[in-house]
């Protein structure tokens, strides 16, 4: 069994967003040639999650008005760091911080309208997200 690792950064131009990282997951599992295994995709920030989801704009605000519903962008939360973002905590908790999906022949083992998206709940500042890719 081998493994690769590879780094995505962010530095979104707003402060909430979906980015599609579907075809930079896809040339790092190329890269890392592995045939047989799975991918893990993790945001390391307390603020940003990773979804596995359609691709449809309408479907992505019906995301962000769910989201904002359960976890509404204001100034009362008890998150004590100086930092009015307690709501991008709790979205992040929401979607989760990442998934692992299956490497079959290479290639990302999606259904067939499944895309992988990072998710910034307090951008417009620098973030990472690890890839690494393990089997053989």
């Amino acid at each position: 069994m081998k493994s690769y690792t590879e780094y995505l950064w962010f530095n979104t131009q707003k402060k909430k967003e979906l980015v599609h990282i579907t075809p930079k997951i896809e040339g790092i599992v190329e890269k890392s040639g592995i045939k047989e295994g799975f991918c893990l995709v993790s945001a390391m920030h307390i603020t940003a999650g990773i979804i596995v989801n359609d691709n449809e704009s309408g479907l992505h605000k019906d995301i962000w008005n769910w989201l904002e519903k359960l976890a509404p962008e204001g100034d009362y939360y008890h998150h004590m760091t100086g930092e009015t973002n307690g709501d991008a905590h709790l979205k992040r908790i929401l979607v989760h911080h990442q998934v692992i999906i299956p490497i079959t022949n290479g290639k990302l083992d999606l259904g067939p309208w499944e895309e992988v998206f990072y998710a910034e709940f307090d951008g417009q500042r620098r973030k990472r997200v690890v890839v690494k890719v393990i089997g053989e």
